[in-house]
């Protein structure tokens, strides 16, 4: 009898404590259960999305020349996979998409999901879901295809095996190709098979990435690109760099640099510099070139003309330092030469000149003419400032017209013929666009639009284009006439064409290696910069090359080869028509 009290006691206790935690379990802890039942029998998918597409312009169409392709991540257990099976398949079939860290994956106890290879081509990951190895999952995603090869590969970069877009459009424009990605949940039944019903049940779509329009020509960046090829067999260059622009929307229609790379097999490569754009991400002295910028600051300051005269010696002496005109004539030294001269001759004691008149004293570099070209070099002509290009892009330097630094007048005199600062392509051509065109900077654009599903191109949304009246037409015609004079005096058999006019300058630039400039001339880059023009019309294009090769003296007289096998292609292909004929 006392055992059977006792055994009562005993299960009256049990029960109490049973009732006691459902008390709790089902008022207490109420959600916490409720939320892990639902997480045991919830199945959670992304839904990827779909990366945008990139297109070239084919005349008035755009073609894609970034397309997507189906690839697959190989999703091991390790606890369950056998290692050897799978990785004796991923060997066979997919041995370059292998994750670095596959054999770590086996020596982590308790870890139950490994991606073991990614973007795997279907027949690759067909073969390997054949094997039938347990375990082994398939998860489809989308990878890029880019049918044009290395064509274009320095504005389109490329998407990593993490599917994250690098340089290129592919980097700067990434978050707008890439989308939203959606998410699939559902409940599912004991067996883990999904339900059809119940009100738990959610899909978000996912939002596919923006179609993408460069303002890029197709054909013609081929041909620029099998022009600087050309231009490399020919020379002592291993690289060269080209960018055409239509100055009169900043719309660039060809931008290139040499050698290229295969966006599609972007690891194939020696050295990863070569994803580097040289047109915007490069700040380099452009030389001579600057002398545009010098004189038109110049001339629209209205302290000097065209026939504004001066007395040119080899050399001018500032703050203690000989600078020399690189153009070493006997019959120019010490004579009375006019600034169209200068130019023409590229004097460097001639814009030295320029930037005297700046300051109001044709004798000496004064504060007054730092400060003003420094006001154009920095405020009007963007120099030491991101053009705004939907690409990445540096930003250069320029010395400030009163910074703290010995022999100031010295580092402005070698300025104004573009040494000692930096500048990209894209800002070079950009500013000498205005140059050119009437006075106006405007933003320089790579990108027309995105696709929208009717076809039609609409402007990408929170890009500012700045549009700017920087200098006089009067200013503007000028150096037109200045840069067609150079021409004129120059002209050489088979270069400049009956109905067109064309003008430019060069520039031969000493490289500084160790810390200092190359006196022993064996590092040049050579570059010109030049405009293609209907006789009397406006121009039409702005073409801008560089060239270049470590070891190598290029000078501007081979960039300006390059310039003029450019111009007259850019002519044919582009069908632009002769004016005055």
């Amino acid at each position: 009898m006392r055992r059977i009290k006792i055994l009562k006691y005993i299960t009256l206790a049990a029960f109490a404590i049973i009732a006691v935690r459902l008390f709790f379990i089902q008022i207490i802890e109420h959600d916490a259960w409720v939320a892990k039942a639902d997480e045991q029998h919830t199945m959670l998918e992304t839904i990827t999305a779909k990366r945008g597409q990139i297109y070239m312009m084919d005349g008035d169409e755009p073609v894609p020349v970034v397309l997507n392709q189906a690839v697959y991540q190989v999703i091991i257990d390790p606890a369950v996979t056998p290692k050897d099976d799978i990785k004796a398949a991923l060997e066979k079939y997919a041995a370059g998409y292998i994750t670095n860290n596959f054999d770590e994956a086996y020596n982590n106890e308790g870890l139950r999901y490994f991606i073991a290879a990614k973007n795997v081509p279907y027949t690759a990951a067909n073969q390997i879901a054949k094997e039938g190895i347990s375990s082994v999952w398939l998860k489809k995603g989308n990878g890029r295809t880019y049918p044009e090869g290395e064509v274009g590969s320095t504005v389109l970069g490329f998407v990593n095996s993490d599917g994250i877009g690098q340089y290129g459009v592919e980097g700067s424009l990434n978050n707008l190709l890439t989308g939203t990605d959606g998410l699939l949940k559902s409940i599912s039944d004991v067996n883990n098979v999904a339900l059809s019903i119940g009100d738990d049940n959610v899909k978000i779509p996912a939002v596919d990435g923006k179609d993408i329009v460069l303002s890029i020509d197709r054909g013609l960046e081929r041909g620029v690109e099998e022009v600087l090829a050309s231009a490399i067999s020919s020379t002592a260059a291993t690289n060269a760099a080209a960018l055409v622009i239509d100055p009169s929307t900043s719309e660039v229609v060809a931008m290139t640099a040499l050698p290229g790379y295969n966006p599609g097999d972007y690891g194939n490569v020696k050295d990863d510099s070569i994803y580097t754009n040289q047109v915007t991400e490069v700040p380099y002295e452009p030389a001579s070139i600057f002398k545009n910028f010098t004189f038109s600051a110049a001339i629209n300051e209205g302290k000097m003309t065209a026939d504004t005269t001066y007395l040119n010696t080899p050399y001018t002496e500032i703050d203690g330092h000989q600078i020399w005109n690189a153009e070493q004539r006997a019959i120019l030294n010490n004579q009375t030469l006019t600034m169209r001269d200068a130019l023409y001759w590229s004097l460097n004691v001639g814009s030295i000149q320029a930037l005297k008149f700046l300051g109001d004293n044709p004798n000496e570099i004064t504060a007054a003419g730092r400060e003003r070209l420094y006001h154009y070099y920095n405020d009007k002509f963007r120099f030491s400032h991101a053009t705004g290009i939907e690409l990445m892009e540096a930003e250069g330097r320029i010395w400030e017209p009163h910074a703290d630094a010995y022999g100031l007048n010295a580092a402005y005199a070698n300025m104004t013929f573009g040494q000692n600062l930096s500048a990209t392509m894209i800002q070079t051509a950009t500013a000498f666009s205005s140059v050119v065109n009437g006075g106006v900077w405007r933003t320089p654009h790579v990108i027309k639009g995105t696709l929208e599903s009717d076809g039609t191109i609409k402007p990408l949304e929170n890009y500012e284009r700045i549009e700017d009246q920087i200098l006089t037409e009067e200013t503007s015609a000028t150096m037109r006439s200045l840069l067609i004079n150079n021409r004129s005096y120059k002209a050489r058999a088979g270069i400049d064409r009956a109905g067109y006019d064309v003008g430019g300058k060069s520039g031969t630039a000493q490289v500084i290696v160790n810390g200092a400039y190359d006196d022993s001339m064996s590092n040049l880059v050579g570059s010109y910069i030049g405009f293609v023009a209907p006789s009397g019309q406006m121009p039409k294009y702005v073409i801008m090359v560089k060239m270049w090769g470590e070891g190598q003296a290029l000078s501007g007289g081979e960039a300006q080869d390059l310039f003029d096998t450019l111009s007259n292609y850019v002519i044919d292909y582009l069908k632009i028509k002769p004016g005055g004929v």
